[in-house]
């Protein structure tokens, strides 16, 4: 592992590299709670969304890696392609694992759209993995396809997981997720996030109410899994 202060967000992260993991690192006091944060089809660690939550989470004592999900390794730019969710899965498992040796506490593994339900599906495999999830605009349906629904692991998951979507986003209404929730057997909550599409405002929101909720969802009484 290694770390620098290039990027343009060098106030807050280092570069951070291990097998098979690329990001940026916000270190926070202390050796507490990590958490995985990692992007959407479009993008990269560097997306404004995760730079902004990044920071809220650090500034509340959790250390964050934003990690670039293998298919942006190796392509700068262009959307994943069918053949590459196993990988980026394989890549977000070795990210939490190298969470696990910088954080004491528990591991949270958050992602925005793809990278959310990226997550979700690897938690749905492997549900003593992490002890949360946080889903960024999880991408319910293709824009315009509502029966073209992202959900046959939602089933198995057994992670406590909070959802954050916003109230105008195209790839599913909150009426459509709030349905689609219940297919969870974990627990789980929904905040919406008012006058936001699938970019989530670029994070220009109340971010408390992500600090504050995931904070609250982990405490809530119930056994581990669940």
């Amino acid at each position: 592992m290694k770390g620098d202060g290039e990027g343009p967000d060098t106030t807050s992260s280092i570069a951070f590299e291990a097998s098979g993991v690329r990001g940026r690192l916000h270190r926070a006091q202390g050796a507490g709670d990590g958490m995985v944060l990692t992007h959407g089809a479009g993008g990269d660690c560097r997306a404004p969304l995760l730079v902004t939550v990044a920071q809220a989470f650090q500034a509340m004592g959790v250390t964050v890696l934003r990690c670039d999900l293998p298919f942006r390794q190796k392509r700068p730019s262009g959307p994943p392609r069918p053949a590459d969710s196993e990988t980026d899965r394989a890549g977000l498992r070795a990210a939490v694992e190298a969470m696990r040796e910088l954080a004491n506490g528990r591991v949270i593994l958050a992602g925005q759209s793809y990278g959310g339900r990226q997550a979700s599906m690897l938690a749905a495999d492997e549900p003593q993995l992490v002890e949360g999830l946080m889903l960024l605009s999880y991408p319910l349906h293709p824009p315009g396809k509502p029966t073209q629904l992202r959900t046959a692991h939602f089933p198995r998951l057994r992670t406590r997981s909070l959802f954050v979507h916003g109230a105008n986003d195209p790839f599913g209404s909150i009426e459509e997720v709030r349905d689609a929730l219940t297919l969870i057997p974990a627990i789980h909550t929904l905040t919406v996030v008012d006058g936001a599409g699938h970019d989530l405002r670029r994070g220009r929101f109340d971010l408390s109410v992500l600090t504050v909720g995931l904070s609250r969802l982990l405490a809530e009484p119930g056994p581990h899994g669940f």
